[in-house]
This record gives structure tokens, sequence and C-alpha cells, in this order.
């Protein structure tokens, strides 16, 4: 069997352009074969990435926006929260994509193929012996010695024990013809429109006086129907941003599993990155970082000649402890969303809640924040999840 490449990076979403990106910034991958395979183009405006960091990474020359001040709703506890020492950032879909390709245009090392790719190939080996991975088109398999897997081939299917939830949410940029907005400050979270469906919240991400993405988030078992997306909208730009006309000129609708399934990290030469290596934080569905920390891991591990290491550390290991104990309080519906949020919030520092949902606080400053919410609740929840991990 015929390596064809050193890499092949199997689909080009957030994860796989972040790891194609950081191969290019490192002289070490200059002479390696690199393939990128996608069914898209990648042309489309087709999401926005939002995520907190303390210092800047490698795509912060393409950050639309940033914002220092934080405000959080909900009926019972309201606050402008102070970040320092993050910043949160938004990210656009197609500035993401077009960033990255017009940097791979300048690497002759690196291939991209406008294909679907149907599933991955059986394990093969090179004349000398050594294991190739390799991924399926229409009429042909292509092998490598390492594929970069983020495309979810089967559905996810969690054990009795595990829990699946959807956050699934509708944003529109809207623009006004007189300043509403204030470009200096974001509302994080605001709880105060209808929990009927269960946890449920609204984003507003002001980029200027006049323009902003409001974005409708609930975290369910199911989907609503289309048009209650765009009641809900309607509604709180009308209701809680007092904004009488404006001009919807951007929409985006998204869906991102919440999950404590055990996905595959790796089998072989195939390793699973993105949503498909379980990427996703699980009680919030935010993934830009953890894609951003994976990726890092990978070049780092694969310049310095090592196993890509599949093995979740510590951090990572109580990070799952403490979402599957979220998971289940909401799936159960034993508290709602924002309610725990709002305490989380109330009585801590709006930095070591970030700090916690990206896996990075210490256990002290989590002793404090899972102290904030009902230990009769929580207790009981964490002790059942933790018997499944162990």
């Amino acid at each position: 069997m015929t390596k064809f490449y050193d890499y092949i990076i199997a689909g080009a979403g957030c994860a796989g352009l972040s790891l194609l990106m950081r191969m290019m910034q490192d002289p070490f991958f200059s002479q390696k074969k690199i393939l990128i395979v996608d069914a898209s183009g990648k042309t489309l405006n087709d999401r926005t990435w939002c995520f907190w960091e303390k210092s800047p990474d490698i795509f912060e020359p393409i950050v639309h926006h940033c914002w220092n001040k934080l405000d959080f709703f909900s009926e019972t506890y309201t606050a402008e929260l102070s970040i320092s020492p993050y910043t949160y950032k938004m990210i656009q879909g197609l500035t993401f994509y077009n960033y990255v390709k017009s940097e791979a245009e300048r690497h002759s090392n690196v291939s991209w193929l406008k294909e679907t790719i149907r599933g991955l190939a059986s394990p093969e080996t090179d004349e000398e012996g050594k294991p190739l991975s390799g991924i399926v088109l229409g009429d042909r398999s292509i092998y490598a010695e390492y594929v970069f897997n983020s495309i979810q081939f089967e559905p996810i299917r969690p054990e009795p024990h595990q829990y699946y939830l959807q956050q699934h949410f509708k944003g529109w940029t809207i623009q006004t013809k007189e300043p509403f907005f204030d470009p200096g400050k974001a509302t994080f979270m605001d709880f105060r429109v209808s929990q009927e469906h269960g946890t449920t919240f609204m984003y507003v991400l002001p980029t200027s006086a006049t323009t902003a993405l409001v974005e409708y988030t609930l975290f369910t078992k199911d989907l609503l129907s289309p048009d209650s997306y765009d009641i809900a909208l309607k509604r709180y730009i009308t209701e809680y941003l007092h904004i009488p006309e404006y001009e919807i000129v951007h929409e985006e609708f998204g869906i991102i599993p919440m999950t404590n399934a055990i996905l595959p990290k790796a089998n072989g030469g195939i390793v699973y990155i993105g949503i498909a290596g379980g990427q996703v934080k699980a009680s919030s569905g935010y993934a830009f970082r953890f894609i951003q920390k994976k990726t890092a891991a990978i070049v780092d591990a694969l310049k310095n000649r090592r196993t890509v290491s599949v093995k979740a550390g510590f951090p990572d290991t109580k990070g799952l402890l403490y979402d599957s104990t979220l998971l289940h309080i909401l799936y159960h519906q034993k508290m709602g969303g924002s309610d725990i949020f709002s305490r989380i919030f109330r009585h801590n520092r709006a930095s070591d809640v970030l700090a916690f949902l990206d896996n990075e606080s210490s256990l002290l400053t989590d002793l404090k924040i899972m102290s904030s919410v009902p230990t009769g609740i929580f207790l009981p929840a964490a002790l059942r999840e933790l018997k499944h991990l162990l």
C-alpha cells in the first residue's frame, strides 16, 4: 500500500482548520504532505464562535470583536461581570475559513480536496510494514500515517446511565438606525425569557452602537418548531431590548450535542478531533478553546515524535464529573439552569467561573463554586456520576 500523505484532515470545520493552521505555522510540517478533505467549499458565514481567553492565540488577527465586561440577567440575580484577566471574543465563520484557506494557498505541501468522505478506511501497511490509516471517498481510499477526523459518521448513542441534551440556537444579527448598544459590553446570559422548554437564555453581542448578534439558546432534549425561534427573538428584541425598528442582516442556526457519552479518541492512526472527539464542554456547549488546546497538543506531540495522547488528564476527568453532574440535574429537571448559573455567578468571581468552565480551575475554586449550589441536589447526583466514572 502506498502512503499518499503524511497527514489527512477529514473535515474542514473549526477543529480541522485549527489543526491545519497550527501545522502551517510550524516549520516542522513544511515538508509534510497534508491533505484536507471536506464536501463543502466553506464559502458561507454559517456560524459564529465566541470564547474567552487570557492571552492572544493564533486566531487573534481575525477576532471580529471583543468585550471585557459582560452582563448577566435572571429573575433572581442581575450583575455586570468583570472578567479580567479574560477577554470575551468573537470570530465569524467565513472570516475564519477564508483566513485558513488563504494561508493554505501559500503552502505547496497542503492539498485541498472538495469531496464527500464516506467513512474511514480499514488499516493497511506500507511497503515497509508501517501502519497506515485512511479515508474512503466515492471510488477510492487515500492513506496517510495519521488521519485526524472531525466527522460524526454515526449518531451519538449514550449508554443508559449517560445523558444527551441538545444545545440549539438561532441568532439574528440586527442593525438599527439609532444607537441602542454599548459595543464595550455583551450580555453573556439573560434568563429572563420563558423557561417553559427547559434551560433557556439570550446572548446579545454588540459589535457597534447599531449592530448586535442576538441569539436565542436552549438546553433541551428536543428542538422547537422553526417559527418558535423567530417568535422568541422578536419578543426579546421588542420587550427587553426595547428596539422598535431593526433590520435582520444575517441569521444562523446551530445544534451542539451536550452529552457525557464517551466518544472515541483514537483508533490506531485515526485521531478524533472536534465534536467527534468530545471537545465540546458537555455542560455549556463551548468548544472553541477546547479545540485549540487539543490541536496544539497534537502538533506538539507530532513534532516531538511522541504518540498523540488520547488519555484524559486529571483536569479533563474532573471536568467530566462536573459536566455529568450538571447534565444529570438538567436532564431530570431537578433544578433549572437559570437558578444554577445565577447562584454560581452570585457567589463567585466571574473569572473563577470562566476558569471552571474551561476545566482550568483549582480544586479549592471548584469546591467554592460547587458550594454555591444546593448540596442536597448536587451531592447525590455527583456521587451517582462518580460511581459510573470509576
